[in-house]
């Protein structure tokens, strides 16, 4: 606040114009006020502010696994730009008129594929018509789940589909969808390997000269997922019970992997809300089958998940599939390893 050393005056002797050294100090206060104004607009926007960057290759990520696997390999050789938000779930999100400019501009765009991303294709054809940019489905060579028989609430039993998920055509997210495709490849270390090895080979394909960084990068990335599908492997395979009520159908591809089944309340999308039929179904399993504790996600309402465990008398715990940080696991620097490492301690708890 500036004072006027003159106002006393003008108590006494009227009105007295303002200093220039006084006029002065108020022009820098309002400058100073309105860089400040400016300065906290550009940290509240500051996660959507990712630019291109020349003379690196440019990696436009659509959701949180794929954009920690591929800035594992890149590393400094990479610039890599995720669209999914922070504490945002990936379902339903579509993305905006700045990420069609930076993926324009990209070499590569890595989707997860598998109908995960059914926005992709028409995503794909708003991109600048002299775009370079290659898209890679980075789930291409996992063996798919099938939800077959699935009645609109995730219910149904999955297969192992006969197919790899080795499209990357426009029409690929919109077909696989239509046949109930689980396109939750990531939740699995088993399958994240293979992600990875997929990333890596379109770094090197899309910027050769820096081949040994993505390689020693990747090995790295390699190891870490080996050791954590190891540690599911070995634990979870001296656990008495081997049945978890999930809130929705994510955790096919790590029941699979590790000798588990799966029971969801919703469906492969958590927006495919069950009936109350499917509660009272759900808590006669859940008491049959001695099951503990219902798991929930925290990027999803656990209404439903906390309402089921009330029916059935249990306890609700979080089994997080990953598909992005909330504000506080970004603050608090969880990443893949670290949530997935929490996964396995709260499998273990519940199965006893």
């Amino acid at each position: 606040m500036i004072i006027n050393k003159s106002s006393h005056l003008s108590e006494v002797s009227g009105p007295v114009k303002t200093s220039k050294r006084s006029k002065m100090k108020l022009l820098w206060s309002g400058l100073l006020i309105l860089s400040l104004l400016v300065l906290s607009a550009c940290g509240q926007n500051s996660s959507n502010t990712a630019k291109i960057v020349e003379g690196k290759v440019n990696v436009v990520t659509t959701f949180y696994p794929v954009y920690a696997f591929t800035a594992a390999i890149g590393g400094e050789d990479a610039n890599v730009i995720n669209l999914l938000p922070t504490g945002v779930e990936p379902h339903d999100w579509t993305p905006k008129s700045q990420d069609i400019v930076n993926t324009s501009k990209a070499q590569l765009f890595f989707y997860n594929g598998a109908g995960l991303e059914g926005w992709v294709p028409n995503f794909l054809k708003s991109l600048n018509s002299d775009t370079k940019v290659k898209s890679v489905a980075v789930s291409e060579g996992v063996k798919l789940l099938t939800a077959e028989g699935d009645d609109g609430h995730g219910h149904g039993e999955e297969h192992e589909d006969e197919h790899t998920d080795d499209h990357a055509d426009e029409g690929t997210s919109e077909e696989v969808a239509d046949h109930h495709i689980d396109p939750h490849t990531w939740v699995s270390p088993k399958s994240a390997m293979i992600m990875a090895e997929n990333i890596k080979n379109s770094l090197v394909e899309a910027d050769p000269d820096h081949k040994t960084g993505y390689e020693q990068r990747y090995q790295e990335l390699r190891t870490k997922l080996e050791t954590l599908d190891q540690r599911f492997v070995d634990e979870l395979a001296t656990v008495p019970n081997k049945e978890i009520v999930v809130s929705h159908q994510a955790f096919g591809y790590l029941a699979r992997d590790y000798g588990l089944t799966q029971h969801a309340i919703m469906g492969l999308s958590p927006d495919a809300e069950p009936t109350g039929q499917d509660i009272v179904k759900l808590a006669k399993l859940v008491k049959d089958e001695g099951i503990k504790y219902i798991f929930f996600e925290e990027l999803v309402s656990d209404k439903l998940a906390k309402t089921l465990a009330s029916e059935a008398g249990v306890e609700t715990m979080v089994l997080n599939p990953v598909e992005g940080l909330t504000q506080e696991q970004a603050t608090n620097g969880d990443d893949y390893f670290t949530l997935m490492e929490k996964n396995l301690q709260n499998l273990l708890i519940a199965l006893k």
